[in-house]
């Protein structure tokens, strides 16, 4: 081998602190064993990008880098998308040839060793269950879970603004569409006039919205126990971190919920952790798979967000790593966030690949000892090209590297081992039972029902009392049936004048009413009131104002 590579790796790589190891560098097919390419811990909050083509080993790479982190106490959480990494809480077969194989060239000593694993799911049916109040998702990330233009986003901001200001809770679907569905109508009318106008057909789209939502099951993720993410950074018994599995096997038809949960639990993550600064280890590493899918078609007010989550989280203690099939599929403004890069195949096939091929290898630094396009084409499996910031802040040279093989089972855990699991999850009991306690769905409902009886009070003095025609309420006021045209006037203005303290009798009672039932709910929703307002004045702060097109 050439010795100037090998001098080259060893230096470039001798990072003098703890440190995960990627695997051995190559050079003309041979692997200098004696050198390993690693990442330091301290690093690994500097982000990162997984890429390369279906098949070349991308979920494994993923695999090794979480095993060792957990091994390090770095708890990890990483979307699962086909159960492929649940064998991760299992051993590796130190008896697999390709283990062995993998091992002896790298000359690694394999020591298979499972991971504690927590698995979660969006629906309940594959993990604990993790869901979100509809308050803390904020306008902008829900309005992508709907589908919304902006001008129906900003309906939504507004319907949030009225809630926060009258203390009702917006926990669940039904809390929106039913605040929706009453700020549209007669009595919510006057209410609107201090908010701005909605039209019926924008209404109609955002209740047809959340409506189809329901329908293909997407309401079981919105509600309470809201998933606390404190709940990710995790250790056992043992000083071994948790590994957190996301399970969306079964929401993949939904990629839009999968993809926005993901970025909720990245805001989440901030407005909940402190400032750290450079810490010896990651407080946690997120591992963000099938990334393509959170870039599809997002609006430039998402993009914005991305950018700022990945820009600013880094000082909270978070490493992102993005895990997807090029690096084309991140916008510039993400991948200049991402110091750590693991690039395998791209397999040019059309004129398009051969396209991203050309990018791909533009993105990386220039190399003494590779043609970087044509090393990118030619990687097997399980072999990357690899580059990440050294300790002192200087990108390491690059290198072709042999991945050592994940110490845990690299195929997924059978059907009666994945059950096993499941139940044994230690955050079933926290999160199994859905919470469903009073918010704007039930309060509204209650209001009207109550403005409705006081109206019918006062204008048939009965308590209780249902509706009555005009005929028995004249009756009621005179006596007797009217068989003269002086007597049919006189009783007419009578009902009239009536008819007209009733009105204002009932516009009282509401407006009391109102302001009873808002003094009553004040303290008792004020402990979410406050959480719920830091939050959303965390996501201004992070997110910034929308810019309008």
């Amino acid at each position: 081998m050439d010795q100037a590579f090998r001098k080259a790796m060893a230096a470039g790589y001798s990072l003098g602190e703890p440190s995960i190891v990627i695997g051995g560098p190559m050079h003309d097919g041979q692997v200098a064993s004696d050198v390993r390419v690693q990442l330091a811990l301290s690093m690994v909050s500097r982000h990162g990008l997984i890429a390369g083509a279906t098949g070349t080993g991308k979920t494994k790479t993923l695999q090794v880098l979480a095993g060792q982190l957990s091994a390090a106490g770095v708890p990890v959480f990483a979307a699962d998308v086909k159960t492929d990494l649940s064998g991760i809480a299992q051993p590796g077969d130190a008896a697999d040839e390709r283990v062995r194989q993998r091992a002896a060239s790298l000359a690694w000593t394999f020591e298979p060793r499972g991971h504690p694993t927590e698995l979660l799911s969006l629906t309940g049916a594959l993990g604990t269950q993790v869901r979100a109040s509809v308050h803390s998702f904020g306008p902008l990330l829900l309005g992508k879970v709907l589908d919304l233009n902006e001008t129906q986003t900003s309906i939504l901001g507004l319907v949030f603004k009225y809630c926060d200001d009258n203390d009702l809770p917006l926990l669940d679907l039904a809390d929106l569409r039913t605040t929706l569905r009453f700020l549209s109508s007669e009595e919510g009318k006057p209410v609107l006039e201090e908010y701005g106008g909605m039209s019926k057909a924008s209404v109609g789209v955002l209740v047809r919205a959340i409506t189809m939502l329901e329908q293909d099951g997407s309401d079981i993720f919105f509600g309470e126990p809201e998933f606390d993410v404190a709940d990710l950074m995790r250790t056992s018994a043992d000083g071994r971190a948790i590994v957190s599995l996301l399970e969306i096997s079964d929401v993949m038809e939904r990629p839009r919920l999968v993809s926005t949960f993901m970025l909720w639990l990245l805001a989440q993550l901030y407005a909940t952790l402190p400032e750290a600064g450079d810490l010896p280890k990651p407080k946690l590493c997120f591992f963000f798979d099938e990334a393509h899918l959170l870039f599809d078609d997002a609006s430039e007010a998402l993009m914005e967000q991305v950018e700022r989550t990945v820009r600013l989280i880094r000082s909270k203690g978070v490493g992102v790593y993005f895990v997807t099939h090029a690096p084309t599929d991140v916008p510039s403004e993400v991948l200049s966030q991402l110091s750590n890069r693991v690039q395998h195949a791209i397999r040019a096939y059309t004129p398009d690949d051969a396209d991203d091929l050309r990018k791909t290898a533009r993105t990386f630094p220039i190399s003494d000892f590779y043609d970087v396009e044509e090393v990118i084409r030619s990687l097997g499996i399980g072999e990357a090209l690899v580059t990440v910031l050294s300790p002192q802040g200087v990108p390491t040279p690059l290198a072709a590297t042999r991945i050592v093989p994940p110490d845990s089972r690299m195929a997924p855990l059978s059907a009666q081992e994945y059950e096993q699991l499941r139940a044994s999850g230690a955050l079933a009991p926290k999160y199994g039972q859905t919470v469903d306690r009073e918010s704007a769905h039930e309060i509204i409902t209650r209001r009207l029902a109550g403005a409705k009886a006081a109206a019918t009070e006062a204008s048939t003095g009965t308590p209780g009392a249902g509706p009555v025609s005009d005929g028995a309420l004249e009756r009621s006021i005179v006596g007797g049936d009217p068989t003269t045209a002086r007597e049919a006037a006189r009783h007419k203005r009578e009902l009239e004048r009536v008819q007209r303290e009733a009105e204002r009798e009932r516009k009282a009672e509401l407006r009391r009413l109102a302001a009873e039932e808002r003094a009553r709910q004040r303290e008792r929703e004020q402990m979410m009131r406050t959480g719920g307002q830091v939050l959303r004045t965390v996501f201004g702060t992070l997110f910034g104002t929308r810019r309008r097109r």
